[in-house]
């Protein structure tokens, strides 16, 4: 899919984590992040190779006591034997230090680590354990990101803010404060990273909150103050719909301006659900704004009156779920098969106009219109379809026109 000519992106330097280049000219990345207890190598194992399956770039895993840490090893062996080569990234707060040091064997596995300057130590300690982290980044040559957080701010930091915003003859208000504590503390720590040894290009920067006007404008402000890649996501986009909508709000925003590196959707998930659905949104929002291509796209009308029955909808679902669970094959055998649109309309307003602007499209026959479906393919009518097995023939045709269009890779 080719990127509009106005969506020009942020210039930043390029990152390796693991295979996967972070920044620069690459494509923005989709992450995710395990829930299970990572001390549980089987069930976290289990849990990073779903994620990676449905298209999760990166997984990030918690790393908070040693039984997680020393789980990571085997973590990585039991991807490495299932095929998936997904980069961890290591998830640390308060006793990273630590970790790291006790167990030589998680700082080589983890691909990245991730550091909150405002988790990382208190007073003097907090220099001294952020400086042993970096330290480790440079003996294992593991990139880092900084990842500042509005719910655990560098309170030290905060309160030097407030009291020199209190000597102004006209003090800022609580709020832009806050906003430039984040800011300061993001680009400090990579300052103090980069004295510590770490080289420039080995450094991924987040600046989290979890309302969408302050994140559009901290990382607008953090994207104009450097040149490293910028990780997007709010902190706690919260569940369903709402999580949904706030997370495309905010992110849509920052992309469209070319701000962003590396996303990912910090989804609720609802009870006992499963962890892919933050991949799947992540993905969709990249494939809505042309920058990346995933999966082909179900055009579907929202019903009407004119489609009292709910055949087109169950259709729609059908292919779409369909389409998804070919992808791991597909993507291997047909060079853009990504990008490819299929139309599922119910009636003749818009379906066979819809239909003829996708690369294959359906329309199906409203309410009192005849009982046939013609079908579309690049614009042209090629057969029109009747009686009781419409959607398995019309599957059948999207399978054809899929062999017959897409280049096969060797």
């Amino acid at each position: 899919m080719s990127q509009h000519p106005l969506m020009q992106r942020h210039r930043t330097v390029p990152v390796r984590v693991g295979h996967v280049m972070v920044g620069g000219n690459a494509p923005v990345v989709v992450q995710s992040m395990t829930n299970t207890d990572t001390a549980d190598p089987v069930r976290t194992a289990i849990q990073c190779a779903e994620l990676a399956q449905a298209g999760s770039e990166l997984v990030r895993i918690t790393v908070n006591s040693l039984e997680a840490a020393q789980a990571v090893p085997e973590i990585r062996e039991r991807l490495d034997k299932l095929g998936c080569n997904v980069p961890l990234i290591g998830d640390f707060h308060f006793n990273g230090h630590k970790l790291l040091s006790a167990v030589p064997e998680c700082a080589q596995a983890l691909a990245k680590y991730r550091i909150n300057p405002g988790n990382v130590g208190r007073g003097k300690k907090r220099d001294e354990q952020f400086a042993q982290m970096i330290e480790l980044a440079c003996r294992y040559n593991k990139p880092v990101r900084i990842g500042v957080n509005w719910g655990s701010l560098d309170q030290e930091l905060l309160a030097r803010k407030l009291d020199s915003n209190s000597q102004l003859a006209q003090p800022l208000e609580l709020y832009d404060v806050m906003h430039e504590a984040l800011i300061e503390s993001a680009l400090t720590s990579a300052n103090k990273a980069e004295e510590y040894g770490l080289p420039h290009d080995q450094i991924i920067l987040s600046c989290k909150l979890s309302e969408v006007q302050g994140l559009i404008r901290a990382y607008r402000d953090l994207a104009s103050r450097c040149d490293y890649p910028l990780h997007l996501g709010l902190t706690e986009a919260g569940m369903g719909s709402k999580g949904i909508v706030y997370s495309t709000a905010a992110l849509s925003v920052l992309l469209q301006e070319g701000i962003g590196d590396t996303i990912r959707i910090s989804l609720t998930p609802e009870p006992h659900a499963k962890r892919e659905k933050e991949v799947l949104v992540g993905q969709e929002i990249l494939q809505a704004l042309g920058l990346r291509s995933f999966t082909p796209q179900v055009i579907a009308c929202p019903g009407c009156g004119r489609t009292s029955s709910d055949y087109f909808q169950r259709l729609a679902e059908k292919i779409q779920t369909w389409l998804r669970e070919q992808m791991p094959v597909w993507r291997t055998q047909y060079a853009g098969v990504e990008t490819m649109s299929v139309a599922v309309m119910g009636c003749v307003v818009n379906g066979p106009g819809e239909s003829k602007h996708a690369n294959i499209g359906i329309s199906l026959p409203g309410s009192g219109e005849v009982p046939v479906a013609p079908v579309y393919e690049d614009g042209e009518k090629t057969v029109t379809l009747k009686g009781e097995h419409i959607a398995t023939e019309f599957q059948s045709l999207v399978e054809a026109y899929v062999q017959r269009t897409y280049r096969q890779t060797s």
